[in-house]
């Protein structure tokens, strides 16, 4: 395909930024034009700057590994080379903001990986297949900008895409309370087993912030856009705990649904087995050809065996029976790096690209 456009990854040394360059590669769409990080890493050929904290299973490509990696606040080097970036840093939550806003100001379109701007009011937290509406914010946000063609939009915490995608279709009968408790793999903390030993034998209880996000973030995704802001989502409580566990991907989430209307087993199923998205409609690239996969084995979904599914960008349920105090239960599994973190951010690039939105 002619005319791909040139992205950047910022925070390109990182796991996220890692993962978004394996799944670049080949990419009909795009094509990566510029690795930046921070100063310390300027100026190093990418596999020096990385060093031995490549942590993809696969080998770094040779056609990345050589390629020289700039400062990622040295935005007018960056805008030289690229028709958007992707945002993936490890930084402080001001900081971030400032630079996400600095790269948008500058007409760079950021599709950010980070939590610094997920309450911004004019940012869209995108799902791809779940809030498209919400791209309306763009026009809004490029107002206060001052901006032409720089925006930002972000997607959410990876942990609720194990189970705010099978809560959206049942919406429609009324869902009045969540109780869900997460399952989060040690990728989801950057790590891999070797560097957090800690975690073998092991789950701890307590992951900072996530629950916070867990209960709040939904409701913004499920919000609706009055005079320019989402409005969150106010007939839903959600409560969660939120739990490290010994898995390398994948996030496993148990759910308990109250609802005003009580469906059948067969309209649940029935919701989840007929639920796309414009990914699914545009046939993008990431897309899932079926976003949601019900699993009728007792003992499925599993991280193992089902966090792959369609390339990771799938998301997969099972389990679902009638409970004794609460009106349905069921289990959800997203794979966080790939659906919940650089993934979901490459598919919302798709769409974007799709709609035009970096033209």
């Amino acid at each position: 395909m002619e005319n791909k456009k040139r992205v950047g990854i910022i925070g390109a040394t990182g796991m996220v930024g890692q993962r978004f360059i394996m799944l670049l590669q080949d990419h009909p769409f795009f094509e990566i034009t510029a690795l930046a990080a921070s100063a310390r890493s300027a100026g190093r050929s990418y596999r020096e700057a990385v060093g031995g904290r490549w942590k993809m299973q696969a080998e770094m490509p040779a056609s990345i590994a050589e390629m020289q990696v700039l400062d990622a606040a040295n935005i007018e080097e960056v805008k030289k080379l690229v028709d958007f970036v992707f945002c993936a840093v490890d930084m402080k939550k001001d900081e971030i903001l400032a630079l996400e806003e600095a790269y948008a100001k500058a007409e760079i379109p950021v599709v950010s990986n980070n939590s610094a701007n997920r309450w911004t009011e004019d940012v869209p937290m995108l799902i791809p297949e779940i809030n498209t509406e919400h791209l309306a914010l763009i026009e809004e946000q490029k107002k206060r900008l001052g901006t032409k063609k720089g925006f930002i939009i972000v997607k959410p915490n990876c942990s609720i895409q194990s189970y705010v995608p099978m809560l959206t279709p049942l919406r429609k009968f009324g869902i009045k309370q969540v109780v869900v408790s997460t399952y989060q793999a040690i990728s989801g903390a950057g790590k891999t087993f070797n560097e957090w030993p800690e975690m073998l034998d092991n789950i701890i209880p307590y992951i900072g912030g996530e629950e916070e996000k867990s209960e709040k973030e939904p409701l913004r995704i499920w919000g609706e856009l009055v005079d320019g802001k989402v409005v969150p989502c106010r007939e839903t409580v959600i409560t969660s705990q939120c739990i490290r566990v010994p898995v390398l991907d994948g996030h496993t989430a148990t759910v308990f649904v109250n609802f005003e209307n009580k469906p059948t087993k067969e309209e649940i199923l029935e919701a989840w087995a007929s639920f796309k998205g414009l990914p699914q409609e545009y046939s993008l690239p990431h897309a899932p050809e079926q976003f949601i996969t019900y699993f009728e084995e007792d003992n499925r979904p599993q991280a193992h065996l089902d966090r792959d599914i369609y390339g990771g960008m799938g998301v997969t349920a099972g389990r679902l029976r009638e409970d004794s105090i609460i009106d349905w239960k069921f289990v959800g599994l997203s794979h966080n790096t790939q659906r919940g973190a650089a993934g979901g951010g490459l598919l919302s690039a798709e769409l974007l690209y799709k709609l035009g939105y970096f033209d």
